[in-house]
């Protein structure tokens, strides 16, 4: 099930002749992107997903390059005055970045490109990336968003507020989203994100 606006040639992100494009995946937590993006990996092998940088330590089992680039502050402060990040945040005291050259590069080489960030990142994308096309992933029904995160049972009452409070003002902010793809569906909603990465409306 898919709800997008009209008027799709004009939009931000869109194509007219079916080249691949920039595609940025918001959502609230517990609305199922990893499962939509891992579906997105199967049925479109050649899709670039970015590598974010951080300054934050390698965890046990994090390999450089391939879950982050890790790297100083020193070199993500000279990245973000170089206009080397799409998009940037602080999160627990470290920083997140996404560089731009690879997406850049990607598109260049006619590769689709996925990028999963939060809402501020993809609005910092709209701002410096206005080709970019931003999709809203979104749950059948706010009930249904609900049972997700408490059927998880590994958090506190307090967390799981702060996660409610947080999604509701995500979800608020679908209007400023190019296309809203309702995730009743995974292998639907991912087959739809394909379509869109490959520049079709």
């Amino acid at each position: 099930m898919v709800d997008e606006p009209s008027g799709t040639t004009d939009r931000p992100g869109s194509t007219d002749n079916g080249r691949p494009r920039l595609v940025v995946l918001s959502g609230p937590s517990g609305v199922g992107k990893t499962s939509v993006v891992d579906q997105v990996r199967d049925q479109l092998p050649e899709v670039f997903f970015s590598i974010s940088v951080t300054t934050r330590p390698a965890r046990p089992g994090e390999r450089d390059g391939e879950h982050y680039r890790f790297i100083d502050g020193e070199t993500f402060d000279r990245m973000l005055a170089n206009a080397q990040l799409i998009e940037h945040a602080e999160y627990a005291g470290n920083w997140y970045g996404t560089p731009r050259a690879p997406v850049e590069q990607a598109l260049a080489a006619g590769r689709p490109v996925l990028l999963e960030i939060e809402l501020q990142g993809a609005r910092q994308v709209r701002a410096s990336m206005p080709d970019a096309l931003l999709v809203m992933l979104v749950p059948p029904t706010w009930s249904d968003l609900v049972d997700r995160l408490t059927a998880r049972g590994t958090e506190p009452d307090e967390v799981l507020a702060h996660r409610l409070c947080v999604a509701r003002e995500e979800l608020s902010a679908a209007g400023e989203f190019d296309v809203t793809v309702v995730n009743d569906n995974v292998r639907e909603a991912a087959a739809r994100l394909v379509t869109l990465l490959c520049g079709q409306c």
